[in-house]
Order: structure tokens, then C-alpha cells, then sequence
């Protein structure tokens, strides 16, 4: 029911591959260790970040761009321009890079992924293209156009395309522009129609697609933020450009990524996944925010269900340096929370160092070991039906208010699981009662712990369950019963 998605950067993967393997890796001759490892993990999606075309234009902006040097360096000691590509969300065309394999490759790198039942995600940037676009100069139309008088107020804002001719950088209402960019006009129909066509030929390619900032072409926020420039946008794009790609394909899956609360919205339009971002800010935000936290574990069910949660992603720092010590608590608390569930290249290996998206060259990092064998651990949990199928209510702890401790219960006719975590520096002992643990209800009963060793600190007395958690610790209670368990 809620698919494990991998994300892998796929221009540092097949380079990292080819140094493994001393020979050049593409997407067609894939060891064939990588699939194992996909089964094994039992990742239901591979999301191959990075696939399209690159933009020459954006290349040479990001080699130039001083904001960006910086954040190679933060990465790697030294940098020269082949270790620099354009960013992989400002494509020029639905095009499969050629320097990747090109399409028969892609094809073929799909075809073994299904083999063994896994699907294969690729991006759709709906919001921009690239400056070098396939569609300029001919179609001028599907772009926010900019006056030069406008210009003059706001430098920085447009690309002047033909002499005197300007249309706005792709942008983000809150953030400077992407100057890599030109911004889709979605106040003209000939935009909808000629973004749905790239989408059908994404859809002939992949199983599921991951739509980068698929907020800002709600209809609301186009208008807010473009209707004065491009004209007023009168219908939805997403959910028709959904159902249309969903009555070729009915198993297609979209996923967004979603902020300002609009994950509701974008669901009720079609899509199947949407980032569940206030998660990852309520966990990874310096202290981890219980009271916030377990009340949006308690939401409502349809809305829970749709959810893609993460620690992190190629836009967030990595959860090692991120959350640090209370990185396998959270582990543990994303994987056996309802949803889609996203892990992010090296993220198991304990990897600290953010990739920018335009950097060719990844750092020698040391692999944590025994963090990735605890998450294969959670890999394997997560199968469960309870966790697959289970709702979830609330554990009453007798911790205090402001413990920093979590708990929540997640529930089948068959099996229950109880969820308890202590993100704070000290210990402390809990205890909690539910109807479900009755003496002649439990028929077995096991443990899993982010401290990796046999936790034996845990009674049942008097139909109370009474357990010490060490400091950063969280761990997963499951049973199965021999009588229904309750129903929400």
C-alpha cells in the first residue's frame, strides 16, 4: 500500500560506478549488484533524479555563479568546470542525456527494475524550462512576458531573449529567481496542452513521476503571483493533465513536491503522493516538536495515507549532519509512520555532506555500517501489514509535557505495533496502558530498538507496560493478537 522510494542522483551514481568499476558505467549496463541491493532493501520505486537533457545556458551559470562555488567547495577541496553541470530542473527538453544512455538505455534500465517488481520514477518540472529550451523562439506564448518598464523597476527578473524582448526567470514567489530559467505561462491554454504532451512522453517512459514545486501552478498561486504579467490562469492544469496521463496509464503515480500547506489541495486534484514537509520540520528543526508532531500523526486518515515523508532529499541537508544524534530515532518513527516513504542516496550509509545538484564530483565519505544494517532492519519492518495497512491513535505516556518523547500505536484486526521514542539527551523511564494489551491477548511479542542489542528493560505488570529509554533511543513494540484489536 505505501511504496519505498530511493532517489538516486544519477549523474554521481553512474560516475561513482564507473571509478567502482574502471569502466564506463551507463544506464544500460548497470552492475548488477545495484538491482540486487534495490530487491533486497525492497525499494517498490527507483527515482533516477537527473536524467533529462542538460541546458548548456545553465551549465555555464552555474560554473560562473560565485553562490554556487561556494557550495562546491563545501563538498569537495577543489573544483574545475568538468566537475560542473547544469542543474538537472532546468531541462531544455524531455530528452534522455545521451552521455547517460540515452532512451533505448533508460528502457532497458526500466525493463530491470520491473523484472523484479520495482517501478521507475523520473522528474517533471512543470513550473520553467531551461533559457535554451526546445520551444523559443517559436512559441514566445508559453512564457510570462516582461515589459521593459517592468524590467527597469525590478532588474534581475527577465531574460531578454530578442532585442528589447523580455520573459521572466522561473521563479519561486518567496525566493530570487532560478536565472537558469524562463517561467511557463499558464494563463494560455497552448502552455497546458504543450506540458501535458511532455508529460504523456514521461509517461511512456516511467512507471511514476516526482513533480518539482507542484504548488506553484495551482490556479491560486499562479494568479497570485503571475496574473498581473502573463494573465489570469482560468482552469487547473494538474487535474487534468492527471487524467488524461491516468486513462493511458491507470497505475501512473504522481508525486509532488508540495509546501505552504497545499498537500490537501494537490491531492484533491490527483495526485497520489505529496511531500509531507511539516513532518520533516517537526522532526529535524533543532528540539523535535512532540506536541506538533503527534498531532500531524493524527490526522485524518485519507489525508495521512497520501503523505510522502522523508529525513531527507537533495534539497535538505543530510539527515546525519541534520538531525545527528537523533537520526535513527527518526528513522524509525518515518518508517513506521503511514505513507510513502523516501530515502535518499547514502542516506543509510550516514553520509553528512549535501550534493548541490549541479556538482559532477561527490567527497569520500566513511560508511556507517552499522546504520545501515539498522535500517535494513526498518526495511523489513515496514512490509508489515500493520504498518502497510495499520491507522494510527495516540499512546498516552506518563511522560511530562515537555520530555521530548513520542508515542503512538498502529493497528490491524490482527497485530498491533507501538511506537516510542525519546529524542532528548537523558533517559527516562514510561509506562502506558491500552485495551490491547491484555494478558491472554498477546500471543507474541517483539522488539526493535535504534540501540541494536536486546532490549530488556521492558515489563507488563498489571496490565501496564513499563520501559527505560536511553537518551536518543526510540523503538517499535509489535504483536500479534488472538482477538480483534480495536477499530478507529
Amino acid at each position: 500500500m505505501f511504496p519505498l522510494v530511493y532517489e538516486i542522483n544519477t549523474r554521481i551514481w553512474l560516475q561513482k560506478l564507473s571509478i567502482e568499476q574502471n569502466r564506463v558505467v551507463t544506464l544500460g549496463n548497470i552492475p548488477d549488484e545495484e538491482f540486487t541491493f534495490f530487491s533486497t532493501s525492497g525499494f517498490d520505486i527507483v527515482w533516477l533524479m537527473g536524467v533529462w537533457k542538460p541546458s548548456q545556458y545553465s551549465k555555464a551559470i552555474a560554473t560562473a555563479h560565485q553562490g554556487l562555488r561556494a557550495s562546491y567547495l563545501q563538498n569537495i577541496p577543489t573544483v574545475t568546470p568538468d566537475d560542473i553541470a547544469s542543474s538537472p530542473y532546468s531541462i531544455p527538453s524531455y530528452t534522455v542525456n545521451e552521455a547517460l544512455g540515452g532512451e533505448r538505455e533508460l528502457l532497458t534500465f526500466r525493463e530491470k527494475l520491473n523484472a523484479s517488481g520495482i517501478k521507475l520514477m523520473l522528474d517533471f518540472v512543470p513550473n520553467h524550462l531551461a533559457l535554451d529550451n526546445a520551444f523559443l523562439p517559436e512559441h514566445p506564448e508559453y512564457f510570462v512576458p516582461i515589459s521593459g518598464a517592468e524590467l527597469h523597476q525590478n532588474p534581475g527578473i527577465a531574460y531578454e531573449y530578442m532585442k528589447e524582448t523580455y520573459l521572466a526567470y522561473g521563479k519561486d514567489p518567496y525566493f530570487d529567481p532560478w536565472t537558469d530559467t524562463l517561467q511557463l505561462n499558464y494563463a494560455r491554454k497552448e502552455t497546458h496542452k504543450m506540458m501535458t504532451e511532455n508529460l504523456f512522453k514521461i509517461s511512456s517512459l516511467c512507471d511514476a513521476v516526482r513533480c518539482d514545486v507542484a504548488m506553484l501552478i495551482l490556479k491560486s498561486v499562479f494568479n497570485t503571483t503571475w496574473s498581473n504579467l502573463g494573465g489570469i490562469m482560468e482552469e487547473e492544469f494538474w487535474s487534468n493533465a492527471i487524467a488524461a496521463i491516468k486513462l493511458r496509464h491507470p497505475d501512473f503515480i504522481f508525486l509532488a513536491e508540495a509546501y505552504w500547506n497545499k498537500e490537501w489541495e494537490l491531492q484533491q486534484q490527483g495526485f497520489d503522493y505529496t511531500y509531507d514537509k511539516p513532518f520533516y520540520d517537526y522532526l529535524s528543526n533543532g528540539a523535535v516538536n512532540v506536541e506538533k508532531l503527534t498531532g500531524h500523526l493524527l490526522g485524518n486518515w485519507e489525508y495521512q495515507k497520501h503523505l510522502c515523508r522523508f529525513l531527507e532529499n537533495h534539497d535538505e541537508p543530510r539527515a546525519a549532519e541534520k538531525i545527528g544524534l537523533n537520526h535513527k530515532a527518526a528513522a524509525l518513527v518515518m518508517l513506521t509512520s503511514p505513507g510513502m516513504h523516501l530515502i535518499h542516496q547514502d542516506q543509510i550509509y550516514g553520509f553528512s555532506k549535501r550534493i548541490p545538484v549541479q556538482l559532477l564530483r561527490q567527497a569520500t565519505e566513511t560508511s556507517d555500517t552499522k546504520l545501515a544494517e539498522f535500517y535494513q532492519k526498518l526495511f523489513l519492518l515496514q512490509e508489515r501489514e500493520v504498518f502497510q495497512e495499520g491507522r494510527v491513535e495516540w499512546i498516552n505516556l506518563n511522560a511530562p509535557y515537555n520530555s521530548h518523547c513520542l508515542g503512538f500505536h498502529r493497528f490491524t484486526a490482527k497485530e498491533n505495533a507501538y511506537v516510542l521514542a525519546n529524542f532528548s539527551g537523558t533517559g527516562i523511564a514510561l509506562e502506558f496502558q491500552h485495551h490491547s494489551l491484555e494478558d491472554d491477548n498477546i500471543k507474541k511479542l517483539s522488539i526493535l530498538s535504534t540501540e541494536n542489542k536486546n532490549k530488556k528493560s521492558i515489563s507488563y505488570i498489571e496490565k501496564v507496560m513499563k520501559l527505560s529509554l536511553a537518551p536518543h533511543e526510540a523503538l517499535v513494540i509489535t504483536c500479534v493478537t488472538t482477538v480483534a484489536a480495536h477499530q478507529q
